[in-house]
């Protein structure tokens, strides 16, 4: 590996913002991408997800992916058989990433800069990061407003069975806090 990508990654929408900086192989995968962004986020990895980018020359929508077969959507790329470096070529290049299309959880993914390895640093790597990432299933970004203002201003019987819930839907996160966020915390799944 001689070189690496660094990406920020930003969950849209909330406010202040949610957000992670990773650093990964050149070498890696769309697929690698995805497992990286789960880790880093604190997703759990249950659901559908897909990379769009727009095609500079012929403005289409390139999707890369995991196809549901359900649908037979033949159109998405498969995220395993193509590496990052084929649609991030220089830095400032953005793709939007969604997860769990019931709940529709975008993220921005910009490319910071392409950067020399460190062969002290085993990659994937988290430097940096702000908020705990939503729990999964809870909505969207208006159920995780709800959910937000019942930890916040609930009843107690009501913050104890959503913190009940919360066990089983924060990977990293629990007790659910939602400022609390540690780059250091961040393990890393093979993919």
């Amino acid at each position: 590996m001689k070189q690496i990508y660094q990406f920020n990654i930003t969950l849209m929408d909330t406010q202040p913002d949610i957000w992670r900086t990773i650093q990964v192989s050149e070498n890696d995968s769309f697929w690698n991408l995805h497992v990286a962004i789960q880790d880093a986020m604190g997703w759990l990895d249950y659901h559908l997800h897909e990379f769009n980018f727009v095609d500079n020359t012929s403005k289409n929508l390139i999707r890369i992916g995991m196809p549901d077969e359900e649908f037979g959507d033949a159109s998405i790329l498969l995220g395993w058989e193509v590496r990052i470096k084929t649609y991030f070529e220089k830095a400032g290049t953005i793709a939007r990433y969604s997860y769990d299309f019931g709940d529709g959880w975008e993220h921005e993914v910009k490319l910071e800069a392409i950067l020399p390895a460190n062969a002290a640093i085993s990659y994937p790597a988290c430097i940096a990061g702000e908020r705990a990432c939503p729990s999964k299933d809870c909505g969207g970004i208006p159920g995780f407003e709800e959910l937000l203002e019942t930890l916040q201003h609930g009843k107690a019987s009501e913050k104890k069975e959503l913190n009940q819930w919360l066990k089983n839907h924060a990977k990293n996160y629990f007790p659910y806090s939602p400022e609390a966020f540690d780059p250091r915390a961040v393990k890393f799944d093979d993919p």
